[in-house]
């Protein structure tokens, strides 16, 4: 895919839940500072939990991944709902740059399926209160064909070294691709993976869903993002107590703490570049851009 360049028309879509408009219109303003968002106002439909009917959802989506006249996607929110328009995808997917995580992670994998790149960042309804550094790494990832800044997180699980394309995303959509065309596959790969709202022992039971799938096999390393409110109230472990003891298990390099997720900081990353991830020092390092050269 062609690095963007300041100006370009970019479309915005709604293929998951509805939205705050509030919340919506403070991430466009961001991105209408630096690029031309096109979209059509079917977009603030609301069926229920969905934004609009999976038609509706499903001819937008096809309309922004297909149409030439826009050089990216933007997704205006997660929630839920994109996984229902997997079967409506383009049979080959273009090289577009998609942004988006949490509920968009099941694109994310189809991108991923097709060995085509895409960008684990902020939505629209994020944006709007992201820090700077966010909103300028996330136009400097669109922009360069230079790897992106390694990432550095805060607690070592299992030390050690990986290399490997990084795949994942939200854990709790993830597992829900489990047994579909649209998982991706995980061996020789570095696993990211972020939540919210899931209480520890739902994180214990999608991770080990994962490894009875014997999906977990051969695995090349692990990356945690945030788990935002996912501690139990009360209780005298935390989330991370439990990630931890399910990493050691697994024995693989892994470190925690990374700012990739639903916390206001969540700082874009390249989903299908390789990587290296130094589990030891906490830091991931990026080999390769979002942008596929020639």
């Amino acid at each position: 895919m062609a690095a963007l360049r300041p100006g370009d028309p970019v479309a915005v879509i709604a293929p998951a839940g509805p939205f705050d408009r509030a919340g919506f219109d403070a991430g466009l303003e961001v991105l209408s500072q630096r690029y031309r968002p096109v979209f059509d106002d079917g977009l603030f439909s609301q069926a229920r939990y969905l934004a609009g009917p999976d038609q509706r959802r499903a001819a937008e989506l096809h309309r922004a991944l297909t149409s030439p006249d826009t050089r990216a996607v933007f997704v205006a929110r997660g929630g839920y709902g994109a996984m229902r328009l997997l079967p409506e995808l383009p049979t080959a997917l273009p090289h577009k740059a998609l942004v988006g995580f949490s509920d968009v992670t099941a694109l994310h994998a189809a991108f991923t399926v097709q060995s085509i790149r895409s960008l684990h960042g902020p939505v629209l309804t994020q944006l709007g209160r992201a820090p700077a550094e966010v909103v300028s790494r996330l136009w400097s990832m669109l922009e360069s064909d230079q790897p992106a800044e390694a990432l550095r997180g805060t607690h070592t699980l299992v030390p050690g070294e990986a290399r490997g394309p990084l795949v994942g995303g939200n854990l709790s959509v993830l597992t829900r691709l489990i047994g579909t065309r649209w998982m991706p596959p995980l061996r020789g790969a570095v696993l990211l993976l972020e939540d919210v709202g899931e209480r520890p022992y739902r994180l214990d039971r999608m991770w080990t869903h994962l490894q009875l799938a014997g999906l977990l096999e051969g695995v090349a390393g692990v990356v945690l993002g945030d788990f935002t409110g996912c501690d139990e109230k009360g209780a005298d472990y935390t989330a991370l107590d439990v990630l931890t003891d399910l990493a050691a298990q697994l024995g693989v390099p892994c470190a925690a703490g990374f700012h990739v997720g639903h916390a206001d900081s969540n700082l874009p990353v390249p989903l299908g570049a390789r990587v290296r991830l130094d589990a030891s020092a906490q830091t991931l390092h990026f080999l390769e851009p979002l942008v596929e050269t020639a």
